[in-house]
């Protein structure tokens, strides 16, 4: 497959590094039941979004002072839920590997969610990162991206974002950075490349400073 050359790295969370895809059934399940909705056609739109642009995309005539404050209740359910959270498979070796190199995650959980999954699937957690708290507004808006490419002091076209979901893929070619999508919901939405999971990522540190990602 082909190799891509970078500055950084940018990392989504749910579905890129951590598969928490069993928390997040049930729990929006259960909240779909509540409002009469389908459960199935739900679980289509919530990966890779903050809770509250979930629910307004499901609840649209519904107010976002209740949309947040519902986030608030499922954040908290999905952050006592560890249950069936475990790494993607090749997350710790990739997470090794990139240890010392500039990398950020940028996850659309809230600090709380991010700690607690990090740690139940055994994965290091980056020094710098961009969680719910500092962005005003949820992928596929590119600010979380862009955040931070900024915090790690490089310009969005040095930087390569791993992601997994629609709302992702889009947040990041909207920050004018190139995409790796990751797993099965990634490849519908043609990242600049795909992978099934990060067994076959490589990362190689380049003599000008720069990183090499290759894909076996």
């Amino acid at each position: 497959m082909p190799a891509l050359t970078t500055r950084a790295l940018l990392l989504d969370m749910d579905g890129t590094l951590v598969n928490s895809d069993a928390v997040v059934e049930r729990c929006w399940r259960r909240w779909a039941e509540r409002h009469d909705l389908d459960p199935d056609e739900a679980l289509k739109v919530v990966h890779g979004r903050q809770g509250y642009a979930t629910m307004a995309a499901l609840l649209p005539d519904r107010s976002m002072e209740q949309n947040y404050a519902d986030n608030r209740v499922m954040l908290a359910e999905e952050t006592a839920d560890l249950d069936g959270v475990v790494p993607v498979p090749g997350a710790p070796a990739f997470m090794a590997a990139l240890d010392g190199l500039p990398h950020a995650l940028v996850t659309s959980a809230d600090e709380r969610l991010a700690q607690a999954r990090m740690g139940a699937a055994g994965l290091r957690m980056p020094t710098t990162r961009v969680t719910a708290e500092h962005v005003g507004a949820s992928k596929p808006d590119p600010e979380g991206f862009l955040k931070g490419a900024a915090e790690l002091g490089f310009d969005p076209a040095d930087c390569v974002v791993f992601e997994d979901s629609e709302a992702g893929i889009r947040a990041g070619r909207a920050a004018g950075m190139r995409v790796v999508g990751v797993g099965p919901r990634a490849v519908a939405f043609t990242p600049d490349v795909h992978v099934q999971d990060l067994t076959t990522v490589r990362l190689t540190p380049l003599q000008d400073g720069s990183l090499g990602l290759t894909f076996a």
